[in-house]
């Protein structure tokens, strides 16, 4: 969060007073803080899970399928910034609701996109074990992606075309690790 504070360290009063409301207002929308940070949870990846859904379902044919997807994060990413830090800094260090709240969120992202990726021809086959697997790999490229990508922000280079370049390597660097996993697709075989 802003100014150092992480979001087990803010109180409601400040909340209530950074939102222009009285702080009994707040309690009209969510009955604690856990209950705010698990909105904001649900809130920063709703919309990106959803993206990627599409991009999957029936848009760019497969071969360019990652090129979309790693786009479709960075743009996202890069208007939802501030969101996505305060995810990264509750998935490290934040308070045990929203750490199992942001689990939660990425094994259902990662079970959403395994049972996706069944529907391509050369996965059929795969065992559910494995297409888990497979799709845990794309998720945490993902994530890792994100994490690069708030980091190469907050280097503080003050001036914003460096962080933008930063940024797109950092989008080159994803896309190239997700085709490196897909390499190895025709190439694995299951020892279950």
């Amino acid at each position: 969060m802003d100014g150092g504070y992480g979001f087990d360290s803010l109180s409601l009063r400040r909340v209530a007073r950074t939102a222009g409301v009285v702080p009994t207002a707040f309690y009209r929308h969510f009955a604690s803080m856990d209950e705010l940070g698990l909105a904001l949870v649900e809130e920063s990846v709703l919309a990106l899970r959803s993206m990627l859904r599409e991009a999957r379902q029936g848009g760019p044919d497969p071969e360019h399928l990652i090129g979309r997807s790693v786009e479709i994060l960075v743009a996202h990413v890069r208007e939802h910034r501030r969101h996505f830090a305060f995810m990264a800094h509750a998935r490290a260090s934040g308070n045990v609701v929203l750490r199992h709240a942001i689990r939660a969120e990425t094994r259902l992202f990662a079970s959403e996109l395994a049972t996706d990726l069944a529907r391509f021809p050369i996965l059929r086959d795969w065992t559910t074990t494995d297409l888990q697997m497979l799709a845990a790999l794309f998720v945490d490229t993902m994530i890792a992606t994100i994490d690069a990508m708030l980091e190469a922000s907050n280097r503080g280079t003050g001036a914003e075309a460096t962080a933008g370049d930063a940024e797109d390597q950092i989008a080159r660097q994803a896309e190239k690790q997700l085709r490196l996993i897909v390499l190895a697709i025709p190439h694995w075989r299951s020892t279950d």
